[in-house]
């Protein structure tokens, strides 16, 4: 393991997962200094590796298959994967890990999944912090806000700031970030579905234009049909990772003691657009235009042709 005094920007950091976040942060810790990035991901060795391979290479990110092999290397290990994995990943990981390796979870998942990754990295010698991201990370990038948590989460902030990112401390108790991140995921992911059913619905009966007027009459600060576009692409570009997050949010919801109806529903609402996305109802995913629609009008009518019922606004 490096040595305590060894400068931050020295440090191995380990990246297991390597999609949008993990390749935004491997190239934010690149510009801030950092010197030796490896990375693990599930793709590799599969045919759709090609694109983590290309970024790892522009980036000098070296490539691993196995998560025990990157954490043998590394002095911290940051997992950024879909949520229902965070608790493999962490079986995977710590067979590797050394005595005293930081191991910071900034998944989706819920107090109570934290709570067994903590427990595989604690019982492999790893210092466990687990993370939760507050936003969307694109905007921001490695700066996006950053809730920790857990016994050693002080211990590791002024190192996670002095590496770019923007920490903040939440609690010495596992399980408090995650779960502010999973209670406000709620709202978050929940409007996006709400956002998505009521105006594909409304575009379907003609209505739009007065839902959206009654909409900003209600709320005047908030700019209803810039929010629409922003979230019909969100979801349609993320709608599994999404709808993965929020089966995590039901199971924090189901763990405080009550039952998530709303929480659920978005789920299957976020699955249900990552199937049309699957199916090529917004085009090719690789296509330059694919979820950029300024109007998210031009979505829903994508969706909309795809319908079985009949239009309700013809005449009977």
């Amino acid at each position: 393991m490096t040595r305590p005094d060894t400068p931050i920007e020295n440090w191995t950091i380990g990246l297991v997962g390597y999609g949008e976040v993990g390749r935004i942060l491997a190239e934010d810790l690149r510009a801030r200094g950092a010197s030796r990035l490896v990375a693990s991901d599930i793709k590799l060795g599969k045919p759709e590796e090609q694109p983590l391979v290309e970024h790892a290479g522009r980036h000098e990110v070296r490539l691993v298959a196995d998560p025990a092999v990157l954490a043998a290397e590394a002095d911290l290990v940051i997992s950024a994967v879909t949520a229902s994995q965070a608790v493999a990943v962490a079986e995977a990981a710590a067979p590797g890990l050394r005595a005293g390796t930081w191991y910071l979870d900034v998944n989706s998942a819920s107090p109570g999944a934290k709570s067994r990754a903590a427990e595989l990295v604690r019982a492999a010698g790893g210092r466990f912090v687990e993370g939760a991201v507050m936003t969307s990370v694109p905007p921001y990038r490695i700066k996006v806000p950053l809730l920790l948590g857990g016994p050693d989460a002080a211990g590791l902030a002024p190192a996670l700031n002095g590496l770019g990112f923007a920490a903040t401390v939440a609690d010495e108790r596992l399980g408090v970030a995650s779960a502010t991140k999973m209670c406000r995921s709620v709202m978050i992911k929940g409007l996006e579905a709400m956002v998505i059913e009521s105006f594909t619905a409304a575009r379907a009966y003609g209505v739009e234009d007065s839902v959206i007027a009654s909409l900003k009459e209600t709320f005047p600060g908030i700019d209803w049909e810039q929010l629409g576009a922003y979230f019909f692409q969100r979801v349609i570009q993320h709608g599994r990772r999404r709808a993965e997050e929020m089966r995590e949010v039901a199971r924090t919801v189901r763990e405080a003691g009550l039952e998530p109806w709303s929480a659920a529903g978005t789920a299957e609402r976020q699955d249900w657009v990552a199937d049309l996305a699957g199916q090529g109802v917004f085009g090719p995913k690789d296509a330059a235009d694919f979820a950029r629609a300024d109007d998210w009008r031009v979505e829903a009518d994508r969706i909309l042709a795809r319908r079985t019922a009949p239009d309700p606004r013809a005449s009977t």
